[in-house]
């Protein structure tokens, strides 16, 4: 089984190139505008739209890692969006907010296999829908991303890892390993934090066979430069912290992965039901 790859949202050059050095395989940047704060405006997510011009200089620096961008949900003016994006940079779009068969199968055509596309998938409806879609992607380019932050407030749920606690993604991580599709779901925060322990959230990757992870912002705060980046932490240290759980998680048999899961989902429900005590 391949191991977990890491993700990081930055616009700063230096600490992307800083990162990258040290075990972040992929550098997110996000141009999603659209409809997000009245979606998210109460939680605590990345939010701010970085400029075409922050891709480039992102893009400049990179040696290794890729570049993806997120757009906005399809609109009028994606095309516009898809070839700024390619032409400042981009190694990898990323679609947000799908539901259908048919806004999965417009993207691709506007991409036209210029570069690979993941697929956020963040509604309860484009997950019932994965059956009638995931034959478009092309295994080995394409990928899926499961974002719980929208999919957990869409389901009307409390806690966004409730998801997982209901395994509702065992169905889908079958389904992309049959079709040869690489993916990934939501973040995690350090080693030692988080009100689910990152630990426990590892474990469950690696039952269900994700390969994409995104490092939230506890790895970060908003730092603009890779001095400012270490003032707050050992980035290096805590990447390796990462890989020492996820080498204890691999070593496990499938009922200490199955226990974990329990643990997990225990866990979110209870952090789920806060809303209605």
């Amino acid at each position: 089984m391949s191991k977990l790859n890491f993700m990081m949202i930055t616009a700063s050059p230096d600490v992307a190139g800083f990162i990258e050095q040290h075990g972040v395989t992929r550098i997110f940047m996000d141009q999603e505008v659209l409809g997000k704060a009245e979606r998210q405006g109460h939680l605590d997510t990345h939010k701010a739209a970085h400029s075409l011009e922050e891709v480039a200089a992102v893009a400049a620096v990179l040696k290794r890692a890729e570049l993806m961008v997120r757009l906005n949900p399809l609109n009028a003016l994606t095309s516009h969006e898809v070839e700024g994006a390619l032409d400042h940079g981009a190694q990898r779009l990323m679609l947000p907010m799908f539901s259908s068969r048919a806004e999965v199968g417009r993207f691709l055509d506007l991409v036209n296999g210029r570069v690979p596309v993941t697929f956020l998938a963040e509604t309860a409806a484009s997950l019932v829908r994965l059956p009638n879609w995931l034959d478009l992607l092309t295994a080995g380019h394409d990928e899926v991303h499961i974002g719980l932050n929208d999919l957990y407030l869409s389901m009307g749920l409390g806690f966004l890892f409730e998801p997982l606690a209901g395994r509702m993604l065992d169905t889908p991580a079958r389904m992309f390993e049959g079709a040869g599709i690489t993916w990934g779901v939501g973040g995690i925060a350090r080693i030692g934090q988080g009100e689910l322990p990152a630990e426990t959230v590892l474990g469950e990757h690696v039952r269900l066979g994700s390969e994409w992870i995104i490092l939230s912002r506890a790895f970060h705060s908003g730092a603009a430069t890779s001095a400012d980046l270490l003032a707050t932490l050992d980035f290096p240290t805590e990447i390796t912290k990462l890989r020492q759980a996820e080498t204890h998680w691999r070593d496990a048999d499938a009922s200490a992965l199955l226990e974990n899961q329990q643990q997990l989902a225990d866990c979110a429900y209870r952090l789920g039901s806060r809303g209605g005590e």
